[in-house]
């Protein structure tokens, strides 16, 4: 196991009916506040009408700022940054999933300096300030929403580039499992799909004695593959939507990368694809995992392979299709993952 640091310093505020804590958890940061989210959902739902009396009832002031699509466009962060310094607005407020909470982040970062924002997504400096984010989730997949991470795209040049930062850690994040109620099956899809990757990514590691991230790992894998067609068959499933909802904030808080050095190599590609051809993140990931699988294979074999992650062909999780193992990058990892009935996974 290698050296390392662990820090999480994101709130979480889990449960029913949680959205209605969020002015008082926004009043402790700040009265004016950008109110950052996507299309017409959250109004349509009622959920912009429960989070706007919240944040009346505790005193705060808001700016709104929706329009966010997936993939999140530089043009509308450098909007709210504009909205921020001319509004005098001291806090983001994303409502949606993680492109809002992405685009909200990089809105953070940027309203505290003079130059641009992108310079930090391409590498020219770190952000040594940023205004406090928090996050109302609907979406289950990216994690952002206790995570250092940001990523956001550029239309001119089709550029998707990321950022990590602690400053960015959202300062809390609510978590209803109820919001999840009405996302479309494709979104889910999508989201189950991101949500493995990020824990795929972690899990094939050449670090060698880490059997205990390695055994988080699985039963958080596990649990995304048991619960996914259970929302699917079921959307109002409130107590399989909660572990499912859990389980992406675990896969990417960075708790499962303690000790050892993931591969990220499929995010990095995904990110290409995506930024290019806008397509969804994890319908892209859903692609180019199976093909990075298959093209590892036969890198860094063990000598002697114990355990799941050097095992044999079995059944590795009771009730769902059959998983082949082999032995791949990273010391000893998983082929491919083959699900015999995708129940509207990404494909």
């Amino acid at each position: 196991m290698d050296n390392f640091d662990f820090r999480n310093p994101t709130k979480i505020v889990f449960g029913r009916g949680t959205e209605a804590r969020v002015g008082a958890e926004t009043a402790a940061y700040s009265k004016k506040v950008l109110l950052h989210y996507g299309g017409g959902s959250i109004k349509a739902s009622g959920l912009y009408g429960r989070v706007t009396a919240s944040l009346e009832a505790s005193g705060v002031e808001w700016v709104d700022l929706g329009g966010v699509k997936p993939n999140p466009r530089l043009g509308l962060v450098r909007e709210g940054i504009r909205l921020c310094k001319e509004k005098g607005l001291g806090m983001v407020l994303a409502v949606g999933g993680g492109s809002v909470i992405d685009s909200s982040k990089a809105i953070a970062m940027g309203a505290v300096i003079d130059g641009d924002v992108w310079d930090f997504y391409l590498g020219k400096g770190e952000p040594k300030a940023a205004l406090p984010v928090g996050t109302v989730l609907t979406i289950p997949a990216a994690g952002s929403e206790s995570s250092t991470g940001t990523v956001i795209t550029n239309e001119v040049g089709l550029l998707k580039r990321a950022v990590n930062s602690e400053l960015i850690y959202p300062r809390f994040s609510i978590l209803n499992p109820e919001l999840t109620f009405t996302l479309p099956r494709f979104q889910i899809a999508c989201g189950a799909s991101d949500i493995m990757a990020h824990l795929m990514e972690r899990y094939f590691t050449t670090v060698e004695h880490v059997d205990f991230t390695d055994r988080l790992l699985e039963a958080t894998m596990k649990t995304i593959a048991l619960k996914a067609p259970a929302v699917l068959d079921d959307p109002r499933d409130y107590d399989a939507w909660s572990e499912f909802m859990w389980a992406g904030t675990v896969a990417h808080n960075n708790l499962l990368n303690t000790g050892r050095v993931g591969d990220w190599a499929s995010h990095d590609i995904e990110h290409e694809i995506s930024g290019i051809y806008d397509v969804a993140h994890g319908a892209g990931l859903a692609v180019v995992f199976p093909a990075w699988m298959k093209h590892t294979l036969s890198r860094d074999l063990p000598a002697s392979p114990s355990g799941p992650r050097g095992s044999g062909t079995s059944t590795w999780i009771s009730g769902t299709p059959r998983r082949r193992r082999g032995k791949g990058s990273g010391g000893s990892s998983p082929s491919t993952a083959r699900w015999d009935s995708p129940r509207g996974w990404p494909t």
